[in-house]
């Protein structure tokens, strides 16, 4: 027997199907033959009242709603049973308040999303699309023991209370979401979390089954979350071509009793995130291992106990790299056992204010796993210090060690064991395999680095100077410490000058020389003010970093731009967006300053010298490049990276306007211009310029005249024939990119580099 009804009409059946069922939205029929029921759906989204949903077992409910979204209200007072199935072309949503069970043999298959919910949503939100608030106070509870699945789309399980999975949840192309709360938004995102909770409800999230999808999370904002862990029992994202993989455990302001076993990767293999956050985190259930690329855990305080440390040693020994963060007031990290692996993977352990390690602990790493021992983790000047009463162990290890400690922070060094066979790796400017660092998180934490010009330095966040000035670091005294930038940036860096008497003024480098056994990394930096006074001395060097490097700096960029806008007589000049005079190495570092000089000098002609990076180099420049304009008179030597070289320059490129020296590489009697460098040597077939945008076809420092290529040729791979463009190579062509760019540059986390 064939029942047909369509609109509004309603239906009425008793048995283990549904009951009542009645559009109140959209268009469509509900039909019945036999064992099954069958809603075909004309409208692209519908909404249909129930008196009662269940499928009772080997019977069938089939949604025809082609790529559509048809939303199933229960209005009566009988939880939904799902002991058959449940199929959908579109997307399902299923909403009762009393609550929703998938019991053993029940399964359920959608093309779309897939929505259990015991809260509800306003019907015009639902029939808009897009972002919707669902809200509801019911006790009823979501529960699976079957097997839930949707091909294309998602699977959420929502209640106020309890939402609980025994059985298995399958979303290969989409996102498995499990949250309680009372109020919950839904939105659509190809990248992460589409369902947020506000807290309120207390509720709980039990995964004791099978979740296997792009991406994953567990929500209970302010109530519980058990992962268990087990044979049986795991939390599986695998990514897309569009999403990475992705796990979340978020119990904001409640407690993570377990966490089983936990995998994330990205769909060609590479490892993906897991990130958890609880106001608690226990780790009382063994066999804890998680299977990711980053594993980030947040808590308001954490002490590293006997679970935790067998956690963490499991997955890091998996290849999963751990960070820890702490939130709260005081949030210290006490580091209370052992964490011992072997392998690449990192551990991180980022405190709010201070990180302790207990008299007879032991963090060790056997392969190139690096540890990362911060205090301050929030950058604020709070005192944070770092307490090694253990042993750091990296005897037998090539990875480092970093401990970050507040300006004003208390240090204790503890057994710090190094590996006497490590090397240092100068493309990042890593000079020293353990190393502590204070924190530089203001203005006047960066000036007080003139203070001790041997110390090691980290920049903790991105400082702007708004206009304020300080003192250069170092003026005439070398700084021959460490500064690492972390990837920050300083923004408008402006300095009052006083380059050893040279100069006066407004706007000089930050640092007047980086000494022998300087050090600078990972840092970004533009300039506020690029006008500098008189120059008294015989030449004046400039760059927005440094005055001179004699020492090291790595991956390190610059922006903005310097003017030389008075000199005294017979003075010359040397400018360049980085430095003025290196002496040492820069290595995988870039400009895109603009660097320009007066047309002619006011006491007659000097050695003036003007480069996109660097104005005078005598030391060694590796993969490096320059983008901005110089702009020098005719009794200059201008180049879009140096303005004059006897040292080296390998795997460089400058693509900026190069204007000034007069000519297409020589001009006169003092001065000179070329694509890559003015005037010198050093440069080779391994570099490249802009001939077009430079206006300049030749070279004044060796790189050969076919390495000076028109706009057009830059996008040409024939043009570097031989050139290594692998995955780790030098070079990368990056999608969309007009030229080659150097293969850090494509391989960068942070940063305009």
């Amino acid at each position: 027997m064939v029942a047909a009804f369509s609109g509004a009409s309603s239906f009425a059946y008793a048995g283990p199907l549904p009951t009542g069922g009645k559009y109140i939205a959209g268009n469509g029929s509900i039909s019945i033959n036999g064992t099954s029921l069958t809603v075909n759906q004309t409208s692209g989204r519908g909404i249909v009242d129930w008196n009662s949903f269940s499928i009772g077992s080997g019977y069938h409910v089939a949604f025809n709603n082609g790529a559509g979204a048809t939303l199933n209200r229960v209005t009566g007072a009988t939880p939904s049973s799902i002991m058959g199935a449940l199929t959908g072309t579109g997307a399902v949503y299923l909403i009762n308040p009393q609550g929703i069970v998938v019991g053993p043999t029940g399964t359920i298959s959608t093309g779309g999303r897939f929505v259990a919910s015991t809260l509800d949503v306003d019907n015009a939100a639902f029939m808009a699309g897009g972002a919707m608030t669902l809200s509801g106070t019911g006790s009823g509870a979501v529960v699976n023991f079957g097997k839930i699945g949707s091909t294309s789309g998602d699977v959420f399980l929502i209640a106020s209370s309890a939402v609980q999975n025994v059985g298995s949840i399958d979303a290969p192309q989409g996102t498995a979401e499990l949250a309680t709360g009372r109020t919950a938004l839904l939105q659509d995102s190809s990248t992460g979390r589409q369902v947020f909770v506000q807290a309120g409800s207390g509720g709980s999230v039990v995964n004791a089954g099978q979740i296997t999808a792009a991406q994953a999370s567990l929500q209970a904002a302010d109530g519980n979350i058990f992962a268990m862990s087990g044979n049986h029992e795991a939390i599986r994202a695998t990514g897309t071509a569009t999403r990475d993989g992705h796990v979340w455990l978020v119990a904001d302001s409640g407690t993570l009793f377990s966490i089983g076993q936990v995998e994330a990767k990205n769909a060609d293999g590479s490892g993906g995130a897991v990130d958890t956050s609880a106001r608690a985190i226990h780790f009382d259930w063994p066999g804890t291992t998680v299977r990711a690329g980053q594993w980030n855990l947040a808590t308001p305080a954490f002490t590293l106990g006997a679970g935790a440390a067998n956690a963490f040693s499991r997955s890091l020994a998996a290849g999963t790299s751990v960070a820890v963060e702490t939130t709260g007031a005081t949030g210290d990290i006490d580091v209370a056992a052992n964490v011992d692996w072997t392998g690449s993977a990192s551990l991180s352990l980022s405190a709010y204010r201070n990180v302790r390690v207990a008299p007879g602990v032991t963090l060790r790493n056997l392969g190139v796993g690096s540890l990362t021992l911060r205090a301050d983790a929030s950058a604020i000047d709070n005192g944070g210090g770092v307490a090694n009463a253990g042993t750091i162990d990296w005897s037998k290890s090539t990875g480092v060690v970093n401990l970050y400690r507040d300006m004003t922070g208390a240090y204790s060094a503890g057994t710090l064991l190094g590996n006497p066979s490590w090397t240092a790796s100068p493309d990042q400017g890593i000079v020293t395999q353990i190393g502590a660092y204070k924190l530089v998180n203001s203005l006047a934490d960066l000036e007080s680095v003139s203070h001790d010009l041997a110390g090691n330095y980290a920049l903790g966040r991105d400082l702007a100077f708004n206009g304020n000035y300080i003192d250069q670091i170092g003026g005439a005294a070398p700084f021959t410490g460490q500064f690492d930038g972390l990837g920050h940036t300083l923004a408008g860096v402006s300095i009052k000058g006083g380059y050893d008497g040279a100069y006066y003024g407004w706007g000089g480098p930050l640092i007047g020389t980086i000494g022998a056994t300087g050090v600078v990394r990972n840092l970004n930096l533009s300039n506020g003010d690029g006008g500098v006074g008189h120059c008294y001395a015989s030449s004046c060097y400039l760059g927005v970093l440094a005055s001179e490097n004699d020492g090291l700096i790595a991956r390190t960029y610059s922006s903005g731009g310097f003017y030389f806008d008075d000199f005294g007589p017979g003075t010359g000049y040397s400018i360049g967006g980085l430095v003025g005079l290196n002496t040492g190495t820069i290595v995988q570092s870039g400009s895109s300053a603009s660097v320009s000089g007066l047309p002619d000098f006011s006491g007659g002609p000097g050695n003036g010298d003007l480069g996109g990076l660097v104005a005078n180099n005598t030391g060694a420049i590796r993969q490096s490049y320059a983008t901005g304009a110089v702009t020098g008179g005719g009794w200059a030597y201008v180049g879009g990276l140096v303005g004059t070289s006897s040292g080296t320059v390998t795997q460089s490129f400058s693509t900026g306007a190069v204007s000034g020296g007069g000519g297409s590489a020589w001009y006169g009697p003092g001065g000179g211009a070329g694509g890559l460098i003015g005037s010198g040597s050093g440069a080779d077939g391994s570099d490249y310029w802009n001939a077009q945008t430079s206006g300049k076809s030749l070279d004044g420092g060796g790189a050969p005249a076919q390495n000076g290529l028109s706009t057009a040729q830059m996008s040409n791979a024939a043009s570097y024939a031989g050139w290594d463009f692998g995955a780790t190579g030098a070079w990368a062509m990056p999608a969309g990119s007009a030229h080659p760019v150097l293969g850090w540059q494509a391989r960068a986390s942070h940063g305009p580099l």
